[in-house]
């Protein structure tokens, strides 16, 4: 027997050492609920449960922001509504007007109604927004520019290239009802910022309008007092639209386009009910009205059903997400009380065995008695 080194005494405490961690880490786990609490428990995991945390949380601001933009588009829309009604209205009038048994005084009694119907449209164009957000004045639309005052884009069709387009020259002329007549544009359609070579020209008031195979179309209007110009172009940006950021990571996006809806745009600005033939004139220009909004509401339907989808695939793939989280990070409490109760008995039977390994040495004194 020797006293100089207690050797039994070193290898149970070097054991209770060990098991002493091991219930620490444990006991660690059990508390915070997870098995992973630093990265020396599990670098790897460590580093996948972060990255994977980090979509987690984008993709619950990802599907709150799907949410806000079906607000964006319920409110625009319910809007749009309300503006059909109020052409609807107009179009009543307009026929009830154009009916040989009015007076003069009688249409512009129904006149009368008309402005206010108009100044109505007007407001409700400039002033409805979303958390401070005008929505119908055309600041979410695609934006467009030219280089000459006096013509303006617009619209144009998601399908038209990004680019410039050349028009050669802008000579106006105007028929008796006010609307450009044919030749009063030309376009350039060979070389470099060319439209399509097989473009059609359409007008309609001050309204100009290309269209071409593809689903390309671009609109522009020119003011009352422009007179004419020679090689304007048209510089279409393709930037302009809301921009909703619909998932977690950079570039998952959607664009939603809300055109401007104004009496100039919608072509109701020249109407005017105080003769027979104006009113005659008027059914045509609130049915027209009537028709683009149409097609407005149902971009904007679209976009919502959109949105509601992508809502539903961002919560799935953030509850799919989770559960895979959870098996890298969450502590299975059944097993790793198991393994708890286990180190409590090989911490309590090694402080047991260092206390007899220490008792040991005293039985020399029995050999020097």
């Amino acid at each position: 027997m020797r006293i100089s080194y207690n050797i039994s005494a070193m290898l149970a405490n070097k054991a209770l050492g060990k098991n002493d961690d091991k219930l620490s880490a444990a006991s660690e786990r059990l508390s915070t609920g997870y098995k992973i609490n630093s990265a020396k428990d599990n670098p790897s995991g460590l580093a996948i449960a972060k990255r994977m945390n980090m979509q987690l949380r984008g993709l619950s601001n990802a599907s709150q922001n799907a949410s806000d933009g079906v607000s964006v588009v319920q409110t625009a829309e319910g809007t749009m509504q309300e503006m059909q009604d109020m052409i609807q209205r107009m179009s009543e009038l307009a026929v009830q007007s154009a009916n040989g048994t009015n007076t003069e005084k009688e249409r512009e009694m129904i006149e009368m109604e008309i402005d206010q119907l108009k100044e109505e449209i007007d407001r409700v164009a400039k002033d409805t927004e979303f958390n401070g957000k005008k929505l119908l004045n055309g600041d979410c639309d695609l934006k467009g520019f030219t280089n000459t005052k006096g013509v303006n884009v617009t619209y144009y069709a998601d399908e038209v290239p990004v680019g410039k387009y050349t028009v050669t020259s802008i000579n106006p002329t105007y028929d008796a009802d006010g609307n450009l007549t044919d030749g009063s544009v030309t376009l350039l359609t060979s070389g470099t910022d060319a439209f399509p070579p097989d473009s059609y020209i359409s007008y309609e008031g001050n309204k100009v309008t290309v269209t071409a195979s593809n689903s390309f179309e671009v609109s522009f209007s020119l003011d009352a007092t422009f007179t004419g110009a020679s090689s304007v172009v048209l510089d279409l940006t393709g930037l302009g639209a809301m921009r909703m950021q619909i998932g977690a990571n950079e570039g998952e996006v959607m664009e939603i386009r809300i055109p401007e809806l104004s009496l100039e745009t919608l072509g109701l600005d020249k109407v005017d009910l105080t003769t027979k033939e104006s009113s005659i004139k008027a059914i045509d220009q609130t049915k027209n009205a009537n028709s683009y909004i149409s097609k407005v509401r149902a971009r904007l339907g679209a976009y919502q059903n959109r949105l509601e989808h992508t809502t539903a695939s961002l919560d799935l793939t953030h509850e799919n997400m989770t559960g895979a989280y959870s098996r890298i990070m969450d502590t299975d409490m059944a097993e790793e009380m198991t393994e708890y109760t286990n180190l409590q008995v090989l911490t309590q039977a090694g402080v047991s065995m260092l206390a007899q390994a220490n008792e040991r040495p005293q039985q020399v004194l029995q050999l020097l008695q």
